[in-house]
Parts: structure tokens; C-alpha cells; sequence
């Protein structure tokens, strides 16, 4: 039976933190919103007051969108203090439940210690099964609190030293913001998977996942932090350290092609341009004869308009999306299962009918919201459907911090590409080459040797070990 729930990559998780506000819950809650589209099932934010019982921590943390559960004045308002960070969570590593909700607390020797993570470790198990062998006591199963407890275990002096020892532990995709002792630290892991920016809004400091959610808050973006780079922000400033050694820089290139919001910019670069680029080198690639190019929306947009303007083609909203549609109750019987598309996307009839369109679209995952769209096509009167994909074939898990159906359901693992088009029923399919990919970043294309990326979900090439996995498959 085709499954026809979710059909996408999931997105990984979204954390901000400001220091030296006046309004820093509600500026957090509002960062948090900028990133929501990062992380759906869960958020928190522990905040700071240093003039509350000699310095407190206020923690809120609950399962669901930012505005389910910061949507009381009351709540913003309990967490006082002039320094917050928070959290959007998509669970990669553990289940969905209140314990695994971030940013995680704990009450260390040397005071409290609260962290909010993007990524995945993948060497988290190993750690934590030598961890519990030595008698730690886990409180949920999230891969971060690993972290909490190499800290708490570290015979090192200060914080810092303490920290960065734990972190030399770990394997894996990483951007923290962590707060301690009265100072917020924020880290990327050596090869720099995951993104990180650094902002100022006045005299407070703000670290973010994307840039969008310093502009939510009307902050300036200042840098990137840089890979493998750890600052300290803290009433004396920022200082910034480097205590890893050098790795090659594996930015997830999937930011690019979908998971930041396309306002946001990465590494200098505009994500909606990178888009358009992508979608105009798919065109040189992949032309097509055809009427008008219609986006998949809404992450095939920008695509499709590079497309649209490189093949000289008309630009049309072939579907419409509905955005209003919220969680459901009704139980996805097998007789209604394959209306869950319609209840967010419908064809257009008046722009399509009678006309051959390209549909483009980021991905390709398991194919089946894929087939269903081009039925809805065909049903709004499309006399020929081509479908163009703005990514390579997906043909590999990923480990770092990316929620991907297990090998055996991702559709190209196991299909050529004339299998993938027969199976969603396009007149033709074509996916933007690897190298063509690079090039529309900016590249003289992908080196084989030294990828400029990370993109292990086309390639099948993890630039760190994945010691977890490699377990589970000898227990296998």
C-alpha cells in the first residue's frame, strides 16, 4: 500500500539566544517563530536572571508549534532576565516526548548548565552506553544529553576547559548554544555541518540559526560563526576560540536546496538566490518543450522562477497550496489516505488545462506526494506533466542532523530515474546532476577528492564516521 503521509526530509532543529536584553524571553520566542519551519514538534526557552535569588534559571518547555506554547503573556513574563536561549525541536535521535524537549537543564557542581542543539552526534550511543556502565543516570534519550554529562564528569577547572573536553568526545553535526556561569557560548562543530550567525541588536548579542530570525527581531547580522569556532559572549564582550583542529568544511548543501528559509542568508550567501541558480542550471541541463513551468509549492518556488527565466518560459501558479491547514483528528482510513495531499495542494484549472507543464520540485523522497501531484494535474486538465528535481537523487540516509526515511524507502535507492518517473506517472524526469549542483553554488564543480559540501544523501560520502551505525549494524 503507498504511504501517503509526509513526503519531505525533515528539518533538523532551530536554536537562538540573546544576551544582555531587557526583553530577551519575548525576543527569543519571537526568533523562534522565524525558525519554526526548523523544527515543529517541540519548543523551550530557559532563560537567565542574575538578580533573582542570586542568578536563576526559568525553564519552559512543551510539545508542539512556538504559538501553542508561548502564546500566554503570563508565561513570556515568568521568564525574567536579561539572557534566554531557546529551541524548535524535530526529532532526529530520541522520541517525541516532554523530557526531550530542549534546550536541556541540569544543576552541575559548579552551578546550572542549560543547551540547545542542532544536529546529530553519531557516536552518541557508544558514549552513552560507557556512560551508564560507569553508573550515569539518564533522563531522557535524546543524543544531546551526552553532552550534559561529559561536562558534569570532566575533572577540568574551569567551564570552558570542561566543555571543550566534552566536546573533543563527541563525533558528528553540532551547532550549540549553551549558558553557564553568566556567559552564553555558542560552537559549531569542526567540519561545520549545521549553521550558526552571530547578530547584535543595540548592546545585546544574539546567536541564531538563520539569519531570518535576527530580521524578525529588526538585529544586525554581523558573521557566520565559523567552523569549528567556539565565542564567549559575556559582559566583557565576545572572544572567540579555537580548540578543535582543523577539519574540512562540510556545510549541509540540503540548507541551500531546502531547509533554510529562502530570506535567510548562509556562509554570505542569499539562500533564495542559490535557489533560482540551481533552478536555471537545471534548465541548462534539463530542458524541456513545454507551455509553462509551474512550481511545486512553496519550496520549489524560487527554483522554478530560475527555471522559468533561463528556458524563457512562462511562470504560472499551477497549484495552489492552502495554508491554513492545521493538525488533523480525522484517522487516515485507507479509504480517504489519498486525499492528504488535497487538503494542502490543488491544481489550478484555469492555468493549466490543456497545456504541457514542468513541475519543479526540491526532492524526491519516498515519490508518493510526488505521484499524487502529478495526478493532480492530469486531473485539472494537463495534457503532458515533466517533472524537474532541483536535487540529485537521494539515494542515502543522513546522520548529521537530518530526519530521512531509512534507506530501503527512499525511492532513487532503489529505482533508476525512468523507474522513479514511470512509478509517479511524468511524461519525463530529470534531476539536476551533482555537478551542476556545484556550479550553481558558485563552484567549478564538485571535487571528488574534498567535496566543497556535505552531501552524503546524494553521494553515500559521510566525511565523519558513523560509529553508531556501524554498531546497530554488527548487532544486526
Amino acid at each position: 500500500m503507498i504511504n501517503y503521509s509526509d513526503d519531505k526530509m525533515h528539518e533538523e532543529c532551530g536554536v537562538f539566544g540573546i544576551y544582555g536584553h531587557e526583553d530577551a524571553s519575548t525576543l527569543t520566542a519571537l526568533g523562534l517563530h522565524a525558525l519554526q519551519h526548523r523544527g515543529q514538534e517541540s519548543s523551550g526557552i530557559v532563560s537567565y536572571d542574575e538578580d533573582k535569588d542570586g542568578g536563576s534559571f526559568i525553564v519552559h518547555r512543551g510539545l508542539g508549534l512556538v504559538d501553542d506554547i508561548f502564546n500566554d503573556a503570563n508565561v513570556v513574563a515568568r521568564l525574567s532576565g536579561r539572557c534566554a536561549i531557546g529551541h524548535n525541536r524535530y526529532a532526529t535521535t530520541g522520541e517525541t516526548l516532554l523530557r526531550n524537549v530542549q534546550p536541556l537543564y541540569a544543576e552541575l557542581s559548579f552551578g546550572g548548565f542549560t543547551v540547545a542543539h542542532n544536529g546529530n552526534l553519531t557516536n552518541a550511543v557508544k558514549i552513552r552506553n560507557e556512560l551508564i556502565g560507569h553508573g550515569a543516570i539518564f533522563q531522557c534519550t535524546s543524543d544531546t544529553e551526552v553532552i550534559i554529562h561529559l561536562v558534569a564528569l570532566s575533572k577540568k577547572k574551569t567551564f570552558l576547559e570542561r566543555l571543550t573536553e566534552s566536546l573533543k568526545q563527541i563525533d558528528g553535526a553540532y551547532s550549540l548554544i549553551c549558558f553557564a556561569e553568566g556567559r552564553m557560548i555558542g560552537v559549531r562543530d569542526p567540519h561545520g555541518f549545521r549553521p550558526l550567525v552571530l547578530g547584535k541588536l543595540g548592546d545585546a548579542h544574539i546567536l541564531a540559526s538563520e539569519t531570518c530570525a535576527l530580521d524578525i527581531i529588526g538585529a544586525d547580522y554581523v558573521r557566520d560563526i565559523e567552523p569549528g569556532e567556539l565565542v564567549v559572549i559575556s559582559k566583557e564582550g565576545i572572544q572567540s576560540h579555537r580548540p578543535f583542529d582543523a577539519a574540512p568544511s562540510r556545510f549541509c548543501i540540503f540548507e541551500y536546496i531546502y531547509f533554510a528559509r529562502p530570506d535567510s542568508l548562509i556562509e554570505g550567501k542569499s539562500v533564495y538566490e542559490m535557489r533560482k541558480n540551481i533552478g536555471a542550471y537545471l534548465a541548462k541541463e534539463s530542458p524541456c518543450d513545454v507551455d509553462l513551468v509551474v512550481p511545486v509549492p512553496d519550496s520549489g518556488v524560487p527554483a522554478a522562477i530560475g527555471y522559468a527565466q533561463e528556458a524563457n518560459l512562462p511562470f504560472e501558479l499551477g497549484i495552489i497550496r492552502n495554508h491554513y491547514v492545521g493538525r488533523t483528528f480525522i484517522e487516515p482510513t485507507q479509504k480517504i489516505r489519498h486525499l492528504g495531499v488535497k487538503r494542502k495542494h490543488n491544481g489550478n484549472r484555469g492555468v493549466v488545462d490543456g497545456k504541457r507543464i514542468v513541475l519543479v520540485d526540491d526532492s524526491i523522497v519516498r515519490g508518493t506526494t510526488s505521484r499524487k501531484i502529478v495526478e493532480m494535474m492530469r486531473q485539472a486538465g494537463a495534457k503532458e506533466v515533466h517533472m524537474r528535481i532541483s536535487s540529485p537523487p537521494i539515494t542515502h540516509g543522513c546522520f548529521y542532523g537530518i530526519d530521512t526515511p531509512s534507506r530501503e524507502d527512499l525511492l532513487a535507492s532503489s529505482h533508476s530515474v525512468q523507474e522513479i518517473a514511470d512509478f509517479i506517472r511524468v511524461d519525463s524526469l530529470a534531476f539536476i546532476s551533482d555537478d551542476g549542483l556545484y556550479r550553481a553554488m558558485g563552484e567549478n564543480g564538485r571535487q571528488t577528492e574534498n567535496p566543497q559540501y556535505c552531501d552524503a544523501c546524494f553521494t553515500g560520502d559521510y566525511p565523519v564516521e558513523l560509529v553508531d551505525q556501524c554498531m546497530l549494524k554488527k548487532a544486526c
